[in-house]
């Protein structure tokens, strides 16, 4: 059974759903492929996201360290 928690959903969540069975239901193999899908594809945008993160602190630290030595530069120019 699906619970919403308020929770991130996790793809491990989503690949072990598991539902209760009514008459004339949705195709469970049909239905378990899908959340498959949905599952890899959350993988993929987890890891997309944290290489964007990664990415984004890298350029982030490299432009802090850019202001840093160029602090005094400005300061110079527009004083003499």
């Amino acid at each position: 059974m699906i619970y919403v928690t308020g929770e991130r959903v996790q793809a491990y969540q989503v690949r072990s759903a598991v539902f209760d069975t009514r008459w004339r239901g949705l195709d469970p193999v049909q239905v378990h492929d899908y959340l498959r899908r949905v599952a890899d594809e959350m993988d993929r945008l987890h890891r997309e996201l944290t290489t964007a993160r990664t990415e984004s602190e890298r350029v982030r630290q490299a432009l802090r360290q850019w202001q840093s030595r160029h602090n005094g530069c400005r300061r110079r120019g527009h004083d003499g």
